[in-house]
């Protein structure tokens, strides 16, 4: 069969990957055809979209891009036209695929969304247009199932959550020759910091996270760099600071940290999955944070305290993020009472989320559905 497939940021593009290598062992004679990145490309997809060209961050960014939204919405359309799937899947990017959605559709093409919109968080009142446009919802998040059947009266599937697949299926070097590869020091405990994926958000985030460095001379903080970005981006924070830095190594990097400064975003469930205790930044543009603040109803923002149903992690957002809190909060993680308690809440979250083989169960479905 022919599957069309669209991604439009890093994490999209991880899931994808996996989603494509578990179709093309399902069906030997798939045709993949994607919007995404790097490992989908490498994972057999032929790539018509790299997501560097469309992850715009924020409201007041996406307004300014507007014309290049709608021009890559017109190629999206003909290219599938084009390529005349068995299928289009959507992999969260909501702004983007739920535009497509409509349109494919109404061409009679088979809809599936794999990875929902996280309508639970903000605008719930797109349960409307999912219900009209997508044939299949395959969720990853436990409470995404109640959500969808028990409020909305829309059928979906669980399938697990693919990081587990991912986690699951790298290979990570020794922590030796990690360390010496990437001129690390040899001993010192690593605090991982994770700014995200975006130029914008990086930036923000990286200047709050390294103030605190000073403070905690006996740990070695490292900075994970995004595959989004080019290594030359972070060496306005390397040259002039005591900072390691690695690139396109989180998860092994994730493997040997002691602990972790996050962004907000699937980044807090993988350092979670990896069990390292972590504290939960976020600061946005001060506009673009008062629009979200009005429409999401969310408690938390990360992903672990949103499954767990409580705080499990810290989360300092916005003005709560603020150099003498984030050492504050960062002191409790590194050792003592909490730190345990963070580790023993991770086992439960991993309780929840079931087992392998996310991946693998919605391309069963996928092609079962098609």
């Amino acid at each position: 069969m022919k599957y069309y497939i669209i991604a439009g940021e890093a994490s999209g593009d991880l899931h994808g990957s996996n989603l494509i290598k578990a179709l093309k062992k399902e069906d030997a004679s798939a045709q993949i055809r994607c919007w995404g990145g790097d490992l989908m490309q490498k994972a057999g997809g032929e790539l018509a979209k790299h997501y560097k060209d469309m992850a715009f961050m924020g409201f007041l960014e996406v307004v300014k891009n507007i014309p290049t939204i709608f021009k890559n919405i017109k190629f999206c359309k003909e290219d599938i036209q084009k390529f005349k799937p068995d299928l289009v899947v959507f992999i969260d990017f909501s702004g983007f695929n739920l535009r497509i959605a409509k349109w494919a559709k109404l061409q009679g093409f088979s809809t599936n969304y794999y990875i929902s919109p996280q309508i639970w968080a903000s605008r719930e009142g797109r349960i409307k247009k999912i219900k009209r446009d997508i044939d299949h919802m395959y969720v990853i998040l436990p409470f995404e199932k109640d959500f969808y059947e028990k409020k909305h009266g829309y059928p979906v599937n669980f399938v697990g959550h693919p990081l587990i697949d991912a986690i699951a299926n790298t290979s990570i070097e020794d922590e030796t020759t990690f360390r010496k590869n990437n001129h690390l020091d040899m001993e010192k405990p690593i605090v991982a910091l994770l700014p995200g994926s975006r130029k914008q958000e990086v930036q923000k985030m990286l200047s709050i996270m390294l103030s605190v460095q000073k403070k905690h001379t006996d740990y070695q903080f490292v900075i994970a760099g995004a595959p989004s970005l080019p290594n030359e981006f972070y060496s306005t924070f390397t040259e002039n600071n005591q900072v390691g830095f690695v690139s396109n190594q989180t998860y092994t990097l994730l493997t040997y940290a002691h602990a972790a400064l996050v962004t907000s975003g699937t980044a807090t469930l993988e350092t979670a999955l990896f069990n390292v205790p972590q504290v939960v930044c976020y600061k946005g543009n001060w506009i673009s944070y008062q629009i979200a603040k009005s429409i999401i109803t969310l408690d938390y923002i990360s992903l672990v305290n949103l499954i767990m149903g409580k705080e499990v992690v810290k989360e300092l957002i916005q003005g709560a993020l603020t150099t003498q809190n984030l050492d504050v909060e960062l002191n409790k993680i590194l050792v003592g009472p909490e730190r345990e308690r963070i580790l023993s809440d991770y086992a439960l979250l991993k309780q929840k989320l079931g087992g392998e083989g996310a991946s693998q169960k919605a391309a069963q479905l996928l092609i079962k559905n098609a």
